[in-house]
C-alpha cells in the first residue's frame, strides 16, 4: 500500500506516517523509485499507535512495547511498563476529576445571586 492510501484509511496525515516510521513504530519498504510501500496490516498498527498516543504514551514507550505487540506476547518488563503507564493515567484522570469538581463549584457560585458582588460575568 502506498503512503497516501495508508494515511487515508487510517485517518492520519502522511506526515504522521513518516514520523511514525522515523520513530521506529512502523516499517515500510521502498520501490526502485524510492516510494514507500506498507503492508496490509499498517492501517491497524497505525490505529493502535494512535490509541497509545491518545493514552499519553511516548514514542519511546510505544517503540519499547512494539516487539511484544507484534509477537502477541508480553514479558515481565512489558507488564511492569504497562502497569506504570496505567498508574500514570489513573493519577492524571484523578487530577482531571478534581479540576472538574472545582469548576462545578465555581459554576454553582457564579449562578447563585450575590448582593455583595454586582458584577455579572458573561
Amino acid at each position: 500500500m502506498r503512503i497516501g492510501e495508508v494515511a487515508e484509511r487510517a485517518g492520519v496525515s502522511v506526515r504522521s506516517l513518516r514520523y511514525y516510521e522515523q520513530q521506529g513504530l512502523i516499517e515500510s519498504t521502498r520501490t526502485s523509485g524510492g516510494q514507500r510501500r506498507y503492508g496490509e496490516d499498517a492501517v491497524s498498527w497505525v490505529g493502535l499507535i494512535q490509541q497509545l498516543y491518545a493514552a499519553g504514551l511516548s514514542s519511546a514507550t510505544i517503540r519499547e512495547l512494539m516487539p511484544c505487540l507484534h509477537a502477541g506476547v508480553s514479558t515481565p518488563e512489558s507488564r511492569v511498563r504497562l502497569r506504570a503507564e496505567k498508574a500514570r493515567l489513573d493519577e492524571y484522570i484523578s487530577g482531571l476529576e478534581r479540576t472538574r469538581e472545582r469548576l462545578e463549584k465555581m459554576i454553582e457560585l457564579a449562578e447563585t445571586p450575590n448582593p455583595h458582588c454586582p458584577v455579572v460575568l458573561g
